[in-house]
Order: C-alpha cells, then sequence, then structure tokens
C-alpha cells in the first residue's frame, strides 16, 4: 500500500526515496509509523530494482573466427568442384625395340641394300681399257677389273657380275664367277663388251652381287671414248 502511494506521488526511483526518508528523518516530524513502512518500501524497491534491472552479461564475439568459418564454407564447396576436374595420371606405355641380329644393309645407288658384314670387295685396279680409253665404233673388248675380297665370306660361282647404271649397257651381260673367292685374295672379273657406233663418250657402271641378290662392294666403272 506503501508503495502505491509512493508511486502515486511521483517517487519510482530508489535515488528518490532514499531522498524522502532523509528528508523526514532530518525533519523528525514524520510519525514512527510511517518511518517504518517507508524503510520497508525502500528495501522492497531495491531488491526489486537490483533484481529486474540485472542485465544479462554479454557473450564476446569472436569476429576472426567468423570470417574463418565463412571463407571455410565458400572454399570447401570450390575444392572438392577443382578435384572432380582434376585429370587423372595418363598411362604412358613403352614399347621396347627388338633388334634383330643380322646383317646390316645399307642402300646403293640403284636402291638395293648391300650387305656388309659377311661380303665386302675392294677395287684394286683396270687390268684392261681403263677409263677414258679410246675404243673403235662397234668394236668388241674385253674389259677386265682386279678386285680383293676383303670380307670374312668367301665368293661361289653363285656371285655374279650385273650392270648397275650408266649411259650405256655397252651390250654387257650378267657374268657369273668362274671360281670360288677366299676371303683375303685378289681376283680378276672380266666381262665382254662392245662400243656404241655413234661417237661420244660413254659410262657404263657394274657391280657384284651375291646368291641372294644383294649388291656389294665398289662400283666397277668402264669409261670409253668413241671417235
Amino acid at each position: 500500500m506503501v508503495l502505491r502511494i509512493l508511486r502515486r506521488d511521483g517517487y519510482n526511483d530508489v535515488r528518490q526515496v532514499y531522498k524522502l526518508i532523509f528528508t523526514v528523518q532530518n525533519r523528525c516530524t514524520m510519525k514512527p509509523r510511517l518511518f517504518v513502512y517507508a524503510l520497508l518500501t525502500l528495501v522492497l524497491l531495491s531488491s526489486c530494482t537490483l533484481g529486474g534491472s540485472a542485465e544479462p552479461t554479454a557473450t564476446p564475439v569472436d569476429i576472426a573466427a567468423i570470417q574463418t568459418a565463412a571463407v571455410q564454407t565458400v572454399v570447401a564447396p570450390i575444392t572438392q568442384t577443382a578435384e572432380a576436374f582434376v585429370p587423372s595420371p595418363t598411362a604412358t606405355v613403352t614399347v621396347a625395340a627388338t633388334l634383330t641380329p643380322g646383317i646390316t644393309a645399307t642402300p646403293t645407288q640403284n636402291g638395293v641394300p648391300t650387305e656388309k658384314i659377311c661380303n665386302q670387295m675392294a677395287f684394286v685396279s683396270d687390268s684392261t681399257v681403263p677409263d677414258n680409253t679410246v675404243v673403235t665404233a662397234g668394236q668388241t673388248f674385253l674389259k677386265t677389273w682386279k678386285v680383293k675380297n676383303t670380307g670374312p665370306c668367301a665368293w661361289t660361282t653363285a656371285y655374279t657380275l650385273i650392270y648397275a647404271y650408266g649411259d650405256n649397257k655397252l651390250s654387257g651381260q650378267t657374268t657369273a664367277l668362274t671360281a670360288k673367292v677366299d676371303p683375303n685374295t685378289d681376283i680378276e672379273i672380266s666381262i665382254t663388251l662392245k662400243a656404241p657406233v655413234t661417237p661420244g663418250t660413254y659410262h657404263s657402271y657394274w657391280r657384284l652381287v651375291d646368291n641372294n641378290g644383294y649388291p656389294f662392294g665398289t662400283v666397277l666403272t668402264v669409261v670409253i671414248v668413241v671417235p
């Protein structure tokens, strides 16, 4: 009841009530009963004010933690998407080349490979009709070369001398060897030729071939002049 009276009279604040009490006490004009009521009212207002006015303690907010969490929330899906598009390593297939041991062949002027390991031949000299010899038109002559077997294999009578290329075949024919030729042995190879009837300088090139038809060794030349 006292509280209602005080609130009606405008004493809603605790400090106003304290001021009223001290004023009454100093003047000593208030009755003891009214003084007690005022004191009790002050206690009640103080308890209500303290209980009701207590504000909750604010929890500090970590701004850096919030920012980090936000960045992780955005980055995580992007990282997962990027990982989904990472290409898998491409398998590299290595093919090992298999080398078959055997005879090494090199191309010649007529495009036929020459057997180099077994069959080898070196030109030694012109035994007859050296290059640029003057021959009468239409004349038949015997051309002879001296050569050497410089390879490890023997030549047999299945080896032949064939026309390779040149201005004119000079009516020459494929000619077989007449005897076996052992390694590191010299031999003379001859072929019958015929000069053209038309004046001029003629070049004819011949080669040895083995029993399989592979040419080898030095190219043997015939160069004649028909006046």
